[in-house]
């Protein structure tokens, strides 16, 4: 069995044992479960970069990250593929809201990214979440609107650009060419 076929790994652990994993594999806590992940693709890795880029090139005094913890509601750290925030954390994992997340899917964590992890992010008080396909090539940014996830861009190969504005903080232009590369 391949490694995306196994798909991901939920332990019951206690927060101090949790302490005691080494930073790879990813893994997140959620409730006193573990949630660990098997490696990234090429693809998806190169699309994580490919979008820190653009993120820092535009959102210019915001901070971006890749795998760093954030503290959510209901006791969850998670630790997106990417994030914006406004300042450094003052401790090892961001506490205040994010000023959005970015979820690069693979086969073994394509639930987890777009069921679990959109609630835990909608509750967190995140305004933006965006979620990256690299199979089907395709790139949907959500906005909190009302307690609920609007859709506000979707990138395809029918649309393959387009601009996210993110609030108060720019206007992030988006390629598929230059996200997914060919």
């Amino acid at each position: 069995m391949s490694v995306a076929e196994e798909g991901l790994q939920l332990l019951r652990m206690s927060w101090d044992d949790y302490l005691l994993l080494p930073e790879k594999p990813k893994a997140e806590w959620v409730d006193g479960e573990v949630v660990v992940s098997p490696p990234v693709s090429y693809e998806h890795g190169d699309a994580v970069i490919s979008l820190a880029v653009a993120l820092r090139t535009t959102l210019t005094g915001l901070r971006v990250v890749t795998e760093v913890g954030v503290w959510l509601p209901r006791n969850r750290l998670r630790a997106p593929d990417l994030m914006v925030v406004q300042r450094r954390p003052e401790g090892r994992w961001v506490t205040d809201p994010p000023v959005l997340v970015v979820e690069v899917l693979s086969p073994s964590t394509r639930s987890e990214d777009t069921m679990r992890k959109s609630g835990d992010y909608l509750s967190a008080g995140i305004s933006q979440y965006w979620v990256v396909d690299p199979d089907a090539r395709a790139i949907d940014v959500f906005e909190a609107v009302d307690g609920a996830w609007e859709r506000v861009l979707r990138l395809d190969d029918a649309a393959p650009s387009g601009d996210v504005v993110v609030g108060g903080h720019g206007t992030v232009p988006l390629s598929l060419d230059e996200v997914f590369s060919v």
